[in-house]
């Protein structure tokens, strides 16, 4: 299982927010690049990284520090937040991001989705962002018209495999993981489903590798010390 920890932006900082609300924000640093080389050098296999501007529509993006995120480390870097076009999803794969996570375009316009999935379906992961069984976009404000069975189903009928799942109940609360709804997203024969959201503990990595998770997210247990990526690692 590959241990991911992920990096957060705001205006230029390293955040970390509750359920997705801006209005509950830690400021972690305000070196992103500085972050990213810590985590390599404990040992992530890769990043995570998150325009939370992008995401929320606040009017900026964080690019320019997500390509230097891209040029400073050697693991691979997967980028997500506020991708909703097909043109910013070659631009992120010409700065040679290793993945691009796909929310709100993919199930707002998914025959966009299945066309770029004919020639680079090895870089691309859905996120599966889900509040009590329904897909939620746009930044979580929205709700679509999938849940997560039917999700799955679409994506994969398209050839793609990896998915990024997160309950945003848990995310950011340190509660522990949504192991029901991650054992259901892994019994899709030949899934690949990547953990997210409420991880506090080595008995919460524990958990999240026995649901058949492929990958796991550190977000706010990292940050704050409550796990370590090398201890993750050991048992990974």
């Amino acid at each position: 299982m590959k241990v991911i920890p992920s990096i957060d932006l705001m205006n230029g900082n390293v955040v970390r927010l509750v359920r997705g609300d801006p209005a509950n924000k830690v400021v972690y640093s305000d070196n992103p690049i500085e972050t990213a080389r810590k985590w390599e050098a404990a040992g992530a296999d890769m990043l995570h990284v998150v325009d939370l501007d992008a995401t929320l529509r606040t009017g900026i993006n964080n690019n320019e520090i997500v390509f230097k995120i891209i040029d400073s480390v050697k693991i691979p870097v997967q980028v997500a937040g506020g991708i909703r076009s097909i043109n910013a999803i070659n631009e992120m794969l010409n700065k040679n991001a290793a993945k691009v996570v796909l929310g709100t375009i993919a199930y707002k316009e998914p025959d966009s989705i299945r066309q770029i999935a004919k020639k680079k379906i090895e870089k691309l992961v859905i996120s599966i962002d889900q509040n009590n069984g329904r897909v939620m976009i746009d930044g979580w404000r929205e709700a679509s018209s999938y849940g997560i069975v039917d999700a799955i189903n679409l994506f994969m009928s398209m050839g793609i495999r990896e998915f990024l799942l997160t309950s945003i109940d848990r995310d950011g609360t340190l509660n522990g993981p949504d192991v029901t709804t991650l054992s259901l997203a892994s019994s899709f024969a030949n899934s690949l489903i990547i953990a997210s959201g409420g991880i506090s503990s080595l008995e919460d990595i524990i958990r999240v590798r026995s649901a058949g998770c492929c990958s796991v997210i550190l977000g706010k247990a990292v940050y704050e010390g409550k796990i370590s990526i090398g201890r993750v690692k050991a048992i990974a």
